[in-house]
């Protein structure tokens, strides 16, 4: 093929079609054409923006600043915490000279192989048994039945208060469940457990006390996980989390501002859950809809980063997205919901600024999507203007969407392990990545939340897996995610085509970038295809080795 000239290229005398990108990759001539010229002149003198190339180029900007300032709020969460990191909250401000009621609510659906694990962990609360009461809350539908009910007569009959309570209707899904079981409850206090989770002796002796102050509603503390060294997936996942229960939830506590109960390994003021209106289910994200009522109505919480509540991390990667999804979803939900009443009322402007960025973070995975089909078109026209204006426009939005998501899961782990938070780094590819990886299920979740179509409650299955002798378990609740996978594997393919593009054309700087979303789609597609076509097959149960790529 003989060179190409000035005059004769079809990029500088034709408008750019999205059909001729993929020739435009493979073009050897091309690439000799750039080699040649890339770093003698810009061709901002050769070629002209059409109408075609603004057409992509205004929506592409468009959505790289709004993910550049998503980017920058996280760097606001890191730099709250540390501002204000003398209102931590640790001692309780007073003790109650006489014990108050506490009911535990435990809701469950279809959990046999963790049922056990919970009761045994309950019965271990360090707190007197006459002002206590506990109720297993049981949705399920299959042997976890006949499980959970054995094991509630086997400890009712050792003398601990426990009831069991079985519903065959599922009504409202775990907020109906909690809504349920209130209607019985006897304690001034509620405090929730999920049905993976292994409350400590004394947790509630190190948070029942911060209710001596009549104005505290809820006191939720940290998660930390049982089997986070199970797995490279389960320690990207334990860091995900790891971020928001460290970053979003003290940054957010400590400044006075809103932040939510997480479902779990919290305590409620009974009176505070009934002045806000009680549970509902009209979001899948109950516990963000009633922490945000109860806000409103004047409760203030509390957040214990000390106090640490063990919990399983899922071991597969369709049970994260699952999971994931889910939480997308009813955050979007939950603003649609409560965003309007927040916004309108006497809040300060500070606490209505970080309600909006927090129940609409998860808009950016639909523009994620937008941006992933926006780029390879978008690289080749800002090429072309001039690669001086990508290094000083394009790039540092780029970086402000990306880079911040390292620098906060790295504070983070910085916080929770000072000797041992330089391990840390090399998992951050990787859960840059597999945020890139959950675009396309967590887009269609936020679709479906802004269109108004309702979904069941999806549970996510948890198996008691601590070690790689429980990994058969996972077969009983796996499920499949249709054709996400695959459509995340072309996806995955495309950006592969950006990276040939990029390195044809000497574009080196943005090689690094463009092999995470490579890596984030193959391997959330093809992770999730294993697990549904192959019994037992899983990056979490297979391989310690393998780099897998959490929201936000």
């Amino acid at each position: 093929m003989s060179d190409l000239t000035d005059e004769d290229s079809p990029l500088i005398s034709l408008p750019i079609s999205f059909s001729a990108l993929a020739l435009i990759a493979v073009t050897r001539g091309l690439g000799q054409y750039i080699r040649q010229h890339f770093f003698d002149k810009t061709f901002q003198g050769l070629y002209h923006a059409n109408s075609f190339d603004m057409a992509l180029l205004i929506p592409y900007f468009i959505v790289l600043t709004l993910l550049a300032s998503y980017g920058v709020h996280r760097y606001v969460l890191v730099y709250l915490y540390y501002k204000n990191k003398k209102n931590r909250t640790v001692d309780p401000p007073g003790h109650f000279s006489e014990l108050p009621r506490v009911t535990v609510q435990l809701p469950i659906f279809n959990e046999q192989f963790v049922v056990e694990r919970l009761l045994e962990a309950i019965c271990r609360l360090n707190y007197p048994l006459d002002k206590l009461d506990t109720q297993v809350l049981d949705d399920s539908t299959d042997e976890t039945v006949a499980v959970a009910r054995g094991l509630v007569e086997h400890y009712a009959g050792r003398g601990y208060p426990i009831t069991y309570h079985h519903r065959v209707n599922r009504e409202g899904f775990k907020a109906g469940a909690l809504a349920e079981g209130m209607k019985v409850a006897q304690g001034e206090f509620i405090t929730i457990f999920d049905a993976d989770f292994v409350p400590p002796e004394d947790f509630l002796l190190r948070t029942i006390h911060h209710f001596t102050d009549p104005k505290i509603g809820m006191v939720q503390t940290r998660w930390s996980h049982i089997n986070r060294h199970y797995s490279f997936l389960t320690e990207v996942e334990a860091i995900l989390l790891d971020g928001h229960f460290v970053l979003e939830h003290s940054g957010r506590a400590r400044s006075n501002v809103f932040f939510n109960f997480n479902g779990t390994a919290g305590v409620w003021r009974r009176r505070a859950i009934e002045e806000a209106g009680g549970w509902q289910h009209d979001t899948l994200t109950e516990d963000t809809d009633l922490s945000y009522r109860a806000q409103l109505k004047g409760w203030k919480f509390i957040y214990l980063q000390d106090v640490e509540c063990p919990a399983e991390l899922p071991i597969e990667m369709t049970a994260f997205k699952t999971q994931q999804a889910r939480w997308a979803k009813g955050l979007i939900q939950t603003g649609k919901k409560i965003l309007p009443q927040v916004l309108k009322s006497n809040q300060p402007f500070r606490v209505k600024l970080e309600a909006w960025y927090h129940l609409t973070a998860n808009l950016s995975y639909p523009l994620m999507i937008v941006l992933s089909v926006l780029l390879l078109p978008a690289m080749v026209i800002r090429f072309y203007q001039g690669w001086f204006q990508m290094l000083y426009i394009d790039l540092p939005l780029f970086l402000a969407s990306t880079f911040s998501i390292s620098s906060f899961y790295l504070v983070s782990q910085r916080e929770l392990f000072p000797k041992t938070w330089p391990r840390a780094l090399l998992y951050l590819p990787f859960l840059m990545a597999l945020g890139i990886g959950l675009s396309i299920t967590n887009t269609r979740a936020v679709l479906e939340a802004l269109l108004g179509k309702q979904t069941e409650f999806a549970r996510t299955p948890k198996y008691r897996v601590e070690s790689k002798i429980d990994r058969m378990r996972a077969k009983k609740y796996r499920r499949r995610l249709g054709w996400v996978p695959w459509l995340e594997l072309l996806i995955g393919g495309y950006f592969a085509l950006t990276v040939y593009y990029a390195v044809v054309n000497e574009n080196y700087i943005t090689v690094p970038f463009l092999i995470l979303f490579v890596l984030g789609y193959w391997y959330t597609g093809l992770m999730s295809l294993l697990q549904g076509r192959f019994a037992g097959l899983s990056l979490s149960t297979e391989t310690h080795t393998k780099p897998f790529p959490v929201g936000v």
